[in-house]
């Protein structure tokens, strides 16, 4: 298996990279982060990654994955939010492969925390089914059974009780309405219920910034399932993204 993988993570605001140590899940050496190019179209993001591998020399041998703030099936976005709507059914193997010479592996940015999570962080050593719930402006899923990725879950988008789940129960929401912890746990007691009740998971891991916080809204949870707060934060699409696109290299070879 390779030692060292590239991450990239694009996000709306900014494009970050960083080689990854496989053994430890840290940084080999620097982050670096380039500003999201306005409009944020394929070329432009894929010329922004050209330059991130450029300046942290990223060997032709190196795996490099790249997370995307949006779904990626067999290799195309199918639609996307945070970025040029010119994405939509955009196949990121070919551009890349055209913009940067080499082949790379896409996922969604949600997938790659979860994977980077069961890899080196809160559910390392976990048997079974994990969940990932990334809180945000929305709720990003991941679902990884005994460390093998479902890809391309949308659980924030779950119809409760008439609702868009993420319209109610995301950090989000709770900002935006200015909810007490205590009134914010409700809405995440009838989310993450509804969520064991159809998958029986083993554990739940919630990321996100709010994550940082577990301590005041963790405790008001009723759940059968165990649920900790994640642990790699802003480093997880970096580091999933790395880690997966060396699974995938490992998978190729053998």
């Amino acid at each position: 298996m390779a030692q060292v993988a590239c991450g990239i993570d694009i996000g709306g605001s900014g494009v970050k990279s960083a080689l990854v140590d496989l053994e430890t899940g840290e940084f080999v050496g620097e982050r670096i982060r380039i500003e999201t190019p306005k409009p944020a179209t394929p070329d432009a993001v894929a010329e922004v990654c050209r330059q991130l591998l450029e300046r942290l020399e990223v060997g032709p041998e190196t795996p490099v994955g790249i997370a995307f703030p949006a779904p990626v099936i067999h290799g195309v976005v199918p639609f996307i939010a945070n970025l040029d709507p010119s994405w939509a059914g955009i196949n990121v193997n070919e551009l890349m492969e055209r913009h940067l010479g080499r082949r790379v592996v896409p996922l969604n940015d949600a997938d790659a925390a979860g994977i980077a999570e069961v890899a080196y962080g809160a559910a390392k050593g976990v048997d079974g089914l994990v969940i990932l719930t990334t809180q945000g402006t929305g709720i990003g899923s991941a679902v990884i059974m005994n460390g093998v990725l479902v890809p391309n879950t949308e659980l924030g988008h779950l119809e409760i009780d008439g609702y868009d789940a993420e319209k109610r129960a995301s950090s989000g929401q709770k900002t935006l309405q200015d909810l007490s912890w205590k009134k914010w746990a409700k809405r995440l007691q009838r989310y993450y219920s509804h969520v064991e009740m159809l998958f029986s998971p083993d554990l739940f891991v919630v990321g996100g910034g709010v994550s940082k916080n577990h301590e005041k809204f963790m405790p008001l949870l009723d759940l059968k399932t165990p649920m900790v707060p994640a642990k790699l934060f802003n480093t997880a699409g970096i580091v999933g993204a790395a880690s997966f696109a060396a699974q995938q290299a490992d998978s190729a070879e053998g």
